[in-house]
């Protein structure tokens, strides 16, 4: 689906969801003059060190871009397995992800090398938007938010735009948060040869091996990298003053 507006801004997932879900994810859309630093682009955070007023700007964009009837319900994301319930009342609660079976609510999650998973069914009656970092996913969020739809065989998923597979440098701590054996074959992690004791880790394919553990099949997306596309989406890693980027769906 085509978006009016500012097209450059916005990532359509390419993934069989029913006519009547929407998602998006978005990009940082860089003006011709901007620098690929730190907050240049189309940030969405108020927790970055960016001006309020700017944020508050491109929330709107946001909104009215999308054909919004209200504005999403942002988060105060802390790398948990907390999901939200909407509708809900106004606040910023500490959760890395949302669910609803409500139309025109729309869920969103924040990222910049984070995981963003879009989930809905096949009837398009239900969505959820999850945060999924290494901690999340070493937590279980993935497997809550599937648990929140009747039958997992029902559900669809979109893995948005993270740090790929190449550029996520992570040490033992991480391993062992997975309980990874990397004495034998292991896709989702891979040893750095002039690293000891360091490895290249899979966000995606870690959140691929959960999601079909818990019996999800349609799993689509995946391709992209946000450390190495400076220009196209912000990076923790590359810059820790970036700014961040939204994924976000919905039922109309």
């Amino acid at each position: 689906m085509n978006y009016p507006g500012q097209p450059s801004c916005y990532l359509t997932p390419d993934w069989p969801a029913p006519a009547n879900i929407r998602a998006i994810s978005t990009c940082r859309d860089l003006k011709a003059n901007e620098p690929v630093i730190g907050l240049a682009g189309f940030n969405l955070a108020r927790h970055v060190q960016d001006c309020p007023q700017r944020v508050a700007r491109h929330r709107l964009q946001l909104q009215q871009d999308l054909g919004l009837e209200r504005q999403p319900f942002w988060l105060n994301q802390t790398h948990s397995s907390k999901l939200l319930s909407l509708p809900a009342k106004a606040g910023l609660y500490d959760c890395d992800g949302s669910f609803t079976q409500t139309k025109n609510w729309p869920c969103v999650v924040m990222s910049a090398d984070c995981l963003p998973v879009l989930l809905c069914n096949a009837k398009g009656t239900q969505v959820a938007a999850v945060h999924a970092g290494w901690q999340g996913l070493a937590k279980g969020i993935l497997s809550k938010a599937v648990s929140q739809f009747p039958d997992p065989t029902d559900v669809i998923v979109w893995l948005g735009p993270a740090i790929g597979p190449d550029a996520f440098e992570v040490g033992p701590d991480v391993l062992h948060a997975f309980g990874a054996d990397v004495s034998s074959s292991c896709k989702e992690f891979t040893a750095i040869p002039a690293k000891p004791q360091k490895w290249l880790g899979n966000l995606y394919a870690l959140a691929r091996k959960e999601l079909v553990g818990l019996g999800v099949t349609k799993v689509f997306g995946g391709e992209y990298c946000t450390l190495s596309a400076a220009d196209r989406f912000y990076s923790h890693r590359r810059d820790p003053a970036s700014g961040r980027m939204a994924s976000l769906i919905w039922i109309v």
